[in-house]
């Protein structure tokens, strides 16, 4: 075991540029939005496309670019991803250009006519998610599908935003059935909308009948309340994954039995690298069944449980098992209740992640004695840290000193997020000594709702005013004078648009949230660089 292990790394380490984080991917679709939405030349001649088209095609363009790119990165598996990286920018550069000549799309009836996306890159994604959310039946189906009924080399394919009932389930299931053995993706989120219970229960059934066995790397079954007996639905094709490096089941009802069955049916997640759960019911239960599937994930980078109802108790069980995730680069765990007890544990964890890139834990009533064990934590790890969210957990200054001595520490930080928190000038003053000095990638920090007053106003302004790329500060909904607003505004008034809006602030420091409690009602940097200057070039 040993000396395999030892092969693996040695041929491991040397990868660097590929595969390209999902928040690399995400910056090179905002990027070709601009691109494809800001007039030039070819908009002159075809026109100019909407925002709206502009999304669509650029997520469309980035997902046809990295899967040929990581054909060409598979076929070099020792290699440093070089030639990965050249393609994915060269493919998108292409599509760009193929998208821009087209122009605008016709409009018929009202309705957007969505183009043929099954014709570039060599035709390895089939997508039939564009276009408005509708029910598809068997007649449509036969239309929608008849590409791969064709000799293809389809790997991904995507059925999202269409509800599929029993006609089209039958449709589809003959054509799974031929070409399972080459897929590595299927994006089945979304598909069954409005279908009663029995049907939506029938064409998961066949869907995972048809698809079982196949090798797949990707698994969307996002936004299908499947519950418990929708996740057994799914068994033949969970039971025979054992090569998962994506799985996302957000907004699934997944509640503590449906985690239960997602844990019991999935043989192995070795290979797992991202596992997204966001917006489910799984309370502190369900997260003891999610935490065994953290235990046994080492490769983990991209681990999300936000908005899922976990308490102390599960809030501690996940932070322990996500000790087990030493390569994790973005965390997420928004919106839960996990407590001070939950916080220490996670701190314990965080140690362990030197690679880590993001940090959201807004909203888990961390407080002060939580936050500090965190803060403490990642100032000793996570070394190139660009974003942090620690958000509406009832810190105050008391917590100060630790959090700015963290955020001093990651002169890779990007984002900073304290929101809705209890500063006040005090914890003002300290940030912004620790904002001031270095940190030269720092864009935004949001310090809204912190009852931070004219004094705390002035010190954070001058902190980040003159930053170099400095795009936003946000500390509106504070206790901010009118005269100190007039003197935040003329900090900033060579570059008022890097300061957010102050229309909320309450000049007379009512704490609003003591009002409601009064009256009872309140409850991977080089391959980013490679991609920046990404150009629509034309051949």
């Amino acid at each position: 075991m040993d000396s395999s292990t030892q092969t693996f790394q040695h041929r491991t380490l040397p990868i660097k540029l590929w595969p390209p984080s999902q928040s690399t991917r995400l910056m090179l679709v905002d990027r070709m939005i601009k691109n494809l939405t800001t007039p030039s030349i070819f908009s002159r001649k075809y026109g100019l496309l909407s925002k709206e088209d502009a999304e669509e095609d650029a997520k469309y363009i980035e997902d046809i670019s990295f899967g040929t790119a990581n054909q060409q990165f598979v076929k070099e598996p020792d290699g440093d991803g070089s030639s990965a990286v050249q393609i994915y920018a060269k493919e998108s550069s292409k599509l760009m250009l193929e998208v821009l000549k087209r122009g605008p799309r016709t409009k018929e009836d009202g309705e957007v006519m969505i183009s043929e996306k099954v014709t570039a890159a060599n035709e390895t994604v089939f997508d039939i998610s564009g276009g408005r959310r509708a029910f598809i039946e068997a007649e449509e189906a036969e239309e929608l599908l008849k590409p791969l009924r064709e000799q293809n080399s389809y790997t991904k394919i995507c059925f999202s935003n269409r509800s599929f009932g029993l006609g089209a389930t039958r449709v589809a299931e003959p054509i799974l059935l031929s070409i399972k053995d080459q897929l590595t993706e299927v994006d089945l989120s979304d598909f069954i909308a409005g279908r009663p219970e029995e049907e939506a229960l029938e064409v998961m059934n066949i869907f995972s009948s048809a698809l079982e066995g196949c090798v797949l790397r990707y698994l969307d079954l996002s936004n299908n309340a499947m519950g418990e007996k929708g996740v057994r639905a799914f068994g033949s094709l969970l039971r025979s994954q054992k090569n998962l490096e994506e799985l996302y089941l957000m907004n699934d009802g997944i509640s503590e039995e449906a985690a239960r069955a997602v844990c019991e049916l999935i043989p192995s997640t070795e290979k797992l690298r991202i596992l997204q759960f966001h917006n489910n019911m799984t309370g502190d239960e369900g997260a003891f069944a999610i935490s065994e599937i953290v235990k046994h994930s080492p490769a983990l980078e991209d681990f999300r449980c936000s908005s899922t109802r976990v308490g102390s108790e599960g809030g501690v069980s996940l932070s322990e098992a996500l000790g087990s995730c030493p390569h994790l680069k973005k965390l997420d765990l928004r919106d839960n209740m996990f407590g001070v007890e939950a916080g220490i544990a996670l701190s314990k964890s965080v140690s362990v992640f030197t690679d880590l890139t993001e940090v959201y834990l807004s909203y888990l009533n961390l407080e002060d004695e939580g936050a500090v064990a965190l803060a403490n934590a990642l100032k000793d790890s996570a070394p190139s840290l660009e974003v942090l969210e620690m958000a509406g957990n009832d810190i105050t200054a008391k917590a100060a000193s630790s959090l700015a001595a963290c955020i001093a520490a990651k002169q890779y930080l990007t984002k900073l997020n304290l929101s809705e928190n209890e500063l006040k000038d005090e914890g003002a003053s300290v940030m912004s000594k620790a904002l001031e000095v270095g940190l030269g990638h720092l864009n935004e920090v949001d310090l809204s709702t912190n009852s931070i007053r004219r004094v705390g106003a002035r010190l954070l302004a001058h902190a980040v005013v003159h930053k170099p790329g400095f795009k936003l500060l946000n500390i509106n909904s504070n206790f901010i004078s009118d005269e100190g607003i007039d003197e935040v505004k003329l900090i900033f008034k060579n570059s008022p648009g890097l300061l957010g809006p102050l229309d909320e602030n309450d000049p007379e420091g009512e704490d609003l949230d003591e009002t409601i409690e009064e009256d009872g009602s309140g409850n991977e940097d080089e391959l980013e660089s490679r991609l920046k200057n990404l150009e629509i070039k034309q051949e």
